[in-house]
């Protein structure tokens, strides 16, 4: 791996960067997503429905608490970082990665005090088994310090998608390969949760390292002291910050808070059933977070070094390829959802179709409106994506309230879909109108969120 920073000059257009990224990204997850698919049937039908809804409670609230903990400084970095990348000032780009970093470790520090306060205080309202409290806290904990969002957003910036592909590759080969022994050597809901923190630590160092490989330059700790100069270097980036946070908090409620609602209305059981059909519709629309991630790199990118023409092209068209996208997605879960269910699971878990195809439409809604995020946050208008976020969440929430008692976890994932749909119309009307203006304002001004 070259020590140096790789920089992409070939006149490509950014739509066909942007696919090259996708591209990349599509070999490691499609990788992955077969060794998810195998390593998930390893584990349903090693601990069945009720350890496995155990299961899906311990790491759901722990996917939840690293949404809520991670601050999304990959944001941040992508954001402000392509404009120090494209002007090479790697001290800034430096001390802007460093005051990320400060910010995942203060993270951390709270999201392990969430966590004793969640498994120690509220384990009975998740219908947690109590021999499995410490540890679901100390996995919890371990999956907290193996926060990835720093380098995440520096190779990102750095425009390395395919060195991630490789480093994301390491969690579901290796899950794969201990769910095998573990399975083999006799299945344990324990052992499983410890080899699922190991490997994430695992990941979080090599993600480190190959961020320091990638931009020896920028990633070095005498940044650190100096590190929140970069409030000042980059003027708009405290509103950003914030904007983002709440909306990755917004986004933590509306993904993992449905799971905790089904381990508190209806039970483990039920959970279990949920995360399984959850985990499949994001398997199935994985095109939704692979999108994402090259739109959000490049849409920075363009409005810091593109005319706003080309702006506006990129991201009508990162639309139009998405719904197509999603389209294909619902199709597929609709015709052959409850026959992957029960291969993966076993037949009782053939039921979760139910649940499955919402998820999965929501999740191609998801796909659908990729573009609309980075699109709102390259013209500085990121306030508004937080004021559709709180509307879909405060849709869902009202939806839930109205019908768990009746329909219990088929109404939960419907639910959803109300949320997502109204979300989706009024952050499509939002960016719609801001790529309109995009014309008559510079793009490439600093934001004034």
């Amino acid at each position: 791996m070259d020590d140096s920073v790789v920089t992409h000059d070939q006149p490509r257009s950014l739509m066909a960067r942007m696919l090259t990224n996708v591209a990349w990204l599509i070999g490691g997850k499609g990788f992955g997503a077969v060794c998810s698919l195998a390593y998930l049937a390893i584990l349903t039908r090693s601990l069945g429905l009720k350890d496995f809804g155990h299961f899906a409670l311990i790491f759901g609230t722990s996917q939840a608490l690293i949404a809520l903990a991670g601050f999304q400084t990959w944001r941040t970095v992508v954001r402000f970082g392509v404009k120090h990348i494209h002007t090479e000032n790697w001290g800034a780009f430096g001390r802007l990665s460093m005051m990320s970093f400060v910010f995942d470790v203060f993270g951390a520090l709270a999201g392990c005090l969430v966590a004793y306060v969640a498994f120690y205080h509220f384990a009975a309202e998740l219908s947690l088994n109590p021999r499995l409290i410490d540890t679901a806290f100390w996995f919890n904990v371990a999956a907290l310090w193996a926060l990835v969002s720093t380098p995440t957003g520096i190779v990102r910036a750095l425009d390395r998608f395919d060195v991630a592909v490789y480093v994301e590759a390491l969690v579901p080969a290796l899950r794969l390969i201990a769910a095998g022994v573990i399975a083999f050597a006799g299945p344990s809901l324990a052992l499983f949760l410890v080899a699922w923190a190991v490997i994430d630590l695992i990941e979080a160092a090599v993600y480190w390292i190959v961020a320091r490989r990638l931009s020896p330059q920028a990633i070095r700790l005498k940044y650190l002291p100096t590190a929140f100069r970069a409030r000042h270097e980059n003027p708009g980036l405290v509103h950003f910050f914030g904007i983002t946070y709440l909306g990755a908090t917004l986004d933590a409620i509306f993904k993992h808070g449905p799971l905790l609602a089904v381990g508190y209305f209806v039970g483990t059981s039920a959970a279990g059933l949920y995360r399984l059909a959850h985990q499949l519709a994001q398997g199935l629309s994985k095109l939704s977070a692979l999108l994402s991630r090259a739109a959000y790199a490049q849409i920075a990118r363009a409005s810091v070094a593109s005319a706003a023409d080309e702006f506006r092209r990129l991201a009508a068209q990162t639309t139009k390829l998405a719904a197509i996208g999603g389209a294909i997605v619902v199709v597929a879960a609709a015709t052959i959802g409850g026959q992957i269910l029960a291969l993966l699971g076993g037949e009782e878990f053939r039921n979760g179709y139910t649940i499955l195809l919402p998820l999965v439409i929501v999740s191609s809604i998801e796909l659908a409106g990729v573009a609309f995020e980075p699109v709102l946050h390259s013209t500085g208008r990121a306030r508004l994506s937080l004021i559709a976020r709180a509307i879909t969440v405060a849709t869902a929430a009202i939806c839930i309230a109205l019908v768990v008692n009746t329909y219990a976890e088929q109404g939960i994932a419907w639910s959803l879909v109300v949320g997502a749909t109204v979300g989706y119309l009024v952050m499509g009307a939002m960016a719609f109108v801001a790529l309109r203006r995009a014309h008559s304002i510079d793009i490439h001004a600093d934001p004034e969120i």
